[in-house]
């Protein structure tokens, strides 16, 4: 008998995927450990891989498509061998109409519709065939495939620098500022057009409806019960930032050599671990069993907000008071750089226990975050603004920051996180604890 490969749950919070493309096809044959498919979920695009060997006897799912968990995406098996119906066909992907309607002037394009129980084969009238290259396809990644969309570029003269020379952000990227890279076919040509309009198209005078990505809706989905579940209340401190700045630029000098640059963030993230273990209290989460409870987290996880193309992600610092600052930045930039590829695991990006986010560097002096749950609170870091500050009785410039402590009141009170505010402006306005 076959073997279904089946949705997986990818990441806590997903309950559909979207099947962005397949990277084998009906008939190929496989081995355990293969790449099967390109799963768009609510955090990031991952890679389906393969856990048994044999031919792919049928398709399930289109490109394209939304499938619920546990739903059969594909069948692997021996030639000929019975293949069981799977229980339910996916939903088309709610972006596809939308999108395809935009590029198409308006001529209504939809994907076949799967009756309940019957399995749906790919079908090139819905899905676009990419680009030709070694092995009939371009290698790139989803990200660099839509910034290639919107620069013009055709990605199939690209050398990719990722796993197996695929084509990821960077190499656009690169290629893009080079000039290197063979502008993309135009509409008049038989290579297939771009399933959404650039960034760039003009907005009808009606305007226009966009679906949203699965990572989009997500967000959405969680801010609203976040922001209507949890009793945010905010407080607000604004700190010297001049040592900090000072110790940093002389650290920065040191290790200029070895290609190291620590960042403003870096020693906020690193003060905030260890301001939390100063006071565990705000290291804790509501937990909504029976009546209520608490639970303090044995461990210091931060993690920090990334923005991504469509959105944002949290990746985390695991046992972040226990690592240098050195480590925290090496850390910290390797995430960072996952995240904007997409290419963060679940691990990555799940279990922290304390989030902090940055608009400091895009001149953005304050602002309050909402609570990431199921953490306590969050902490939203403004830019270091020159102004005039009273110093021994004396007017002088100083270089202040603005930290804003988003706390939920069920597990934080007021008191608890102006003491948590106060060990964070410690540690921040003497650094050198910092590499203690």
């Amino acid at each position: 008998m076959a073997n279904i490969i089946d949705m997986p749950k990818l990441s806590d919070t997903m309950t559909v995927g979207t099947l962005v493309k397949w990277l084998k096809k009906e008939g190929d044959v496989v081995k355990a450990g293969d790449m099967l498919a390109e799963v768009e979920t609510d955090k990031a695009t991952m890679e389906l891989e393969c856990f048994f060997p044999g031919t792919i006897l049928k398709i399930f799912a289109p490109a394209g498509a939304q499938v619920e968990i546990g739903t059969a995406l594909c069948a692997i098996g021996k030639p000929g061998e019975k293949i069981d119906a799977p229980g339910a066909a996916p939903k088309a992907a709610a972006a596809a109409a939308p999108a395809q309607k935009a590029e198409d002037g308006g001529q209504k394009s939809e994907a076949p519709k799967a009756s309940a129980g019957a399995p749906v084969s790919v079908s090139s009238s819905v899905v676009s065939p990419p680009a030709s290259v070694s092995g009939g396809r371009v290698k790139i990644s989803p990200l660099a495939k839509k910034l290639a969309e919107e620069k013009g570029i055709d990605p199939s003269g690209i050398t990719g620098s990722g796993p197996g020379g695929r084509i990821v952000r960077e190499d656009v990227l690169a290629a893009a500022k080079a000039g290197t890279a063979a502008p993309a076919p135009t509409a008049s040509s038989s290579a297939p057009r771009a399933a959404a309009p650039s960034p760039a198209s003009p907005i009808p005078a009606e305007g226009k409806l966009v679906a949203v990505s699965n990572m989009r809706a997500t967000i959405a989905r969680r801010l609203v019960e976040a922001k209507s579940t949890i009793p945010h209340f905010y407080l607000d401190l604004e700190i010297d930032a001049g040592p900090l700045l000072e110790l940093r630029s002389q650290l920065n000098a040191s290790l200029e050599k070895d290609g190291v640059k620590l960042s403003v963030n870096d020693f906020i993230l690193k003060a905030a671990a260890d301001a939390l273990d100063r006071v565990p209290a705000v290291n804790c989460s509501w937990d909504n069993s029976g009546q209520g409870a608490i639970r303090h987290h044995g461990a210091t996880h931060v993690s920090f907000a990334v923005a991504i193309d469509d959105g944002l992600i949290t990746p985390v610092i695991r046992n972040t008071d226990t690592k240098t600052l050195l480590a925290i930045s090496a850390e910290a930039k390797a995430l960072a750089k996952r995240a904007k590829d997409k290419k963060l695991t679940p691990a990555e990006f799940t279990g922290g226990t304390f989030c902090v986010t940055n608009l400091g560097m895009m001149g953005i002096d304050r602002f309050c975050a909402i609570i990431n749950p199921p953490n306590a609170a969050i902490l939203a870091v403004g830019a270091t603004v020159k102004k005039p500050v009273v110093k021994n009785d004396q007017i002088v410039v100083g270089q202040r920051m603005n930290l804003t402590l988003s706390c939920d009141h069920r597990v934080v009170d007021g008191a608890t996180g102006a003491t948590y505010l106060a060990a964070l402006k410690e540690v921040l306005e003497r650094p050198s604890l910092l590499l203690l």
